[in-house]
């Protein structure tokens, strides 16, 4: 199983997917590799010779920001916007949809499935005194 770096990717898949499985690499960036590398996108990546790994890995370190330092620039940016007290920072504090979603009936994924409706929890019958 190839690794390019750190992420294993699949060997059975063809290499514009397996490039996938890295964090910030999408089909429209993965296919922009593959065309400056010269490498045929539905090539498997068991089949790569090792110096074509290592091709695509220098112009994935060399022009992209992916894994652990794009996570790292994403949490900056919301940290930067809770900070200033922007309508963004306040929705992502909140844990709540940030674009514009409505949240009356459809963000049970978000807010965490709680179900406030009329016979979601039948009150027990009072006992008589």
């Amino acid at each position: 199983m190839p690794r390019i770096s750190g992420v294993p990717i699949p060997d059975n898949k063809s290499i514009s997917v397996a490039l996938t499985y890295i964090y910030g690499i999408g089909s429209s960036l993965s296919a922009k590799i593959l065309k400056e590398a010269q490498i045929k996108p539905d090539v498997k990546a068991s089949l790569l010779k090792p110096e074509e790994l290592n091709l695509i890995k220098d112009i994935i370190e060399k022009n992209y920001k992916i894994e652990g330092g794009l996570r790292r620039e994403i949490m900056t940016h919301i940290k930067r916007l809770k900070d200033i007290g922007s309508w963004r920072g306040m929705r992502h504090m909140k844990k709540l949809p940030v674009r514009g979603q409505t949240t009356r009936t459809n963000t049970r994924t978000v807010k965490g499935n709680v179900r406030k409706t009329m016979g979601s929890g039948r009150k027990p019958a009072a006992t008589p005194t």
